[in-house]
């Protein structure tokens, strides 16, 4: 029995593998018209699948964590190698997934497939910021309902939500800022930076349940519910940007 939690975590570690693989199967078309460079992008299919993986991932994260509880199976053991599973589902998978984007963006431009690696090495920045997150996390005992620094599976979910976007949504504006190279550098240098930082952010568990002190919580909530029925995946980072901005600014009910 203490060891179904355990097995939880290895199946979430396993589709961030999966993840990866999906990531790493993609392509841009690009073709040439009356001498003049064109290009024709579309996101494939398999980074969808990815992202997808990643979400699951998500889920079973979550899912190892209740049933340790339910089970008092709780160990040090489980713990790093939660953090472990962590680290490649929502660390280095969301790398993979952002390095292939910036690729992408690349590629849309005249020269763009000779694109030097120096110029995409930068998504594994937050691979990097996520394995020193959960290090972190690891060794403080100061964060059962508030965390230090964003939560590294929440950074995962927003980026395995922008290839679904891509697959998705049908603004063009929005599109073109996922696949836009500056905005990726921005979203990994913040991410990354709030991932090591100190600033305290929310957890969705509850201390008590006094209104003051999880108001942050139930407008989160609430802006998600109403996101997720009318943004679809654009919700995700929309509900991303709020909990952020919540945790920031109300550091009393954050404790």
């Amino acid at each position: 029995m203490k060891q179904i939690p355990n097995i939880f975590t290895l199946f979430n570690l396993l589709f961030g593998c999966m993840a990866i693989v999906f990531a790493l199967q993609t392509n841009t078309v690009i073709f040439y018209l009356n001498d003049q460079f064109n290009s024709s992008f579309n996101i494939p299919e398999k980074l969808s699948w990815a992202a997808i993986c990643i979400f699951i991932a998500a889920v079973i994260d979550f899912l190892d964590g209740f049933v340790a509880r339910l089970l008092k199976a709780t160990s040090e053991m489980g713990k790093q190698l939660d953090s472990l599973s962590d680290v490649v589902s929502f660390g280095v998978a969301p790398s993979v997934i952002l390095y292939q984007l910036l690729k992408f963006s690349f590629a849309r431009e005249e020269n763009g497939l000779d694109v030097s690696i120096a110029w995409l090495i930068p998504s594994f920045i937050l691979a990097g910021a996520a394995a020193y997150r959960l290090a972190k996390f690891n060794l403080d005992t100061d964060q059962q309902f508030s965390f230090k620094g964003l939560p590294v599976p929440a950074v995962g979910i927003l980026i395995a939500s922008f290839p679904l976007i891509l697959h998705f949504n049908f603004i063009n504006s929005i599109n073109a800022l996922i696949i836009n190279k500056w905005f990726l550098y921005v979203v990994i240098l913040l991410v990354s930076y709030l991932m090591i930082s100190n600033h305290r952010m929310m957890s969705l568990k509850f201390a008590d349940f006094t209104l003051k002190k999880n108001l942050p919580k139930i407008i989160l909530l609430a802006i998600a519910i109403i996101a997720a029925l009318f943004l679809q995946w654009i919700a995700v980072p929309v509900v991303f940007v709020v909990y952020i901005l919540l945790s920031l600014t109300s550091p009393k009910a954050i404790g």
